[in-house]
């Protein structure tokens, strides 16, 4: 905890309450994440509790999105108005919320995979390529790029005819966008699609979906935690009457 009868930091001091080093308090200046530290006679930084705030949010945004996306948004977010904070804060929490709705999606579809046989739909029931696209959120090249390394098998009666995708084919679809969409790569995609092919769910294969869920609600909860702090933040900048929470 902060002695709040403290008026002022020094680097270290304010770096030792997050786990910052010096130097990372100080690219954390530089890069505009938190407000430039006031000056003392003798020319070392001193810092405020606005400063120790703002720290805190990168931290808890960097653990929810990635230190890279959350040097970019925490300028932005301080810069900018408080609708527009929250309306940031909201997408963020929309797109954990879509990408733990996809890997649940995959998690069914394992399970359905397994369970179905290895008949696919009749024509008239299978999917074109754009219906999936579509249904999957991707794009039609993507589909194209996915059956080139191995990891879906549309029905094509020729090489140049069009595809069509069955039960199994879309099921493979559901599964590999989820899994990019969690950042995996083809490898262990086509791993998990091989033990699936051979019908057997092995360990492996759910429990990859599941860490993936479990990351997920951290990065949710890590989300939470900085909106608070960007919430202190912005409420002390309202109440200040300014508009950026530069000294």
């Amino acid at each position: 905890m902060v002695n709040p009868q403290v008026t002022s930091l020094t680097t270290a001091q304010i770096g030792s309450h997050v786990g910052y080093s010096t130097q990372q308090v100080r690219d954390l200046e530089r890069l505009h994440v938190i407000p430039p530290a006031e000056r003392g006679a003798n020319g070392y930084r001193r810092y405020q509790q606005r400063h120790l705030k703002a720290l805190r949010a990168y931290r808890a945004m960097a653990a929810a999105i990635g230190p890279v996306p959350a040097r970019r948004l925490l300028p932005e977010l301080l810069d900018g108005t408080v609708e527009d904070a929250a309306e940031r804060i909201d997408d963020l929490h929309a797109s954990l919320a879509r990408e733990r709705s996809r890997v649940r999606e995959a998690l069914r579809g394992l399970d359905v995979a397994v369970a179905e046989s290895a008949d696919v739909l009749g024509d008239d029931d299978a999917m074109s390529i754009g219906e999936l696209a579509q249904a999957l959120d991707v794009r039609t090249s993507a589909l194209r790029h996915w059956e080139r390394e191995g990891l879906l098998h549309p029905l094509r009666a020729t090489a140049s005819a069009v595809r069509s995708y069955g039960a199994r084919a879309v099921t493979e679809a559901r599964i590999v966008a989820a899994l990019r969409g969690g950042g995996y790569g083809i490898p262990p995609i086509a791993r998990i699609l091989e033990q699936l092919g051979g019908q057997t769910l092995t360990a492996d294969a759910r429990r990859i979906l599941a860490d993936r869920l479990d990351d997920l609600t951290r990065r949710s909860v890590a989300l939470l935690g900085a909106a608070g702090h960007l919430h202190e933040l912005l409420r002390d900048r309202e109440a200040a009457g300014i508009r950026r929470l530069d000294p």
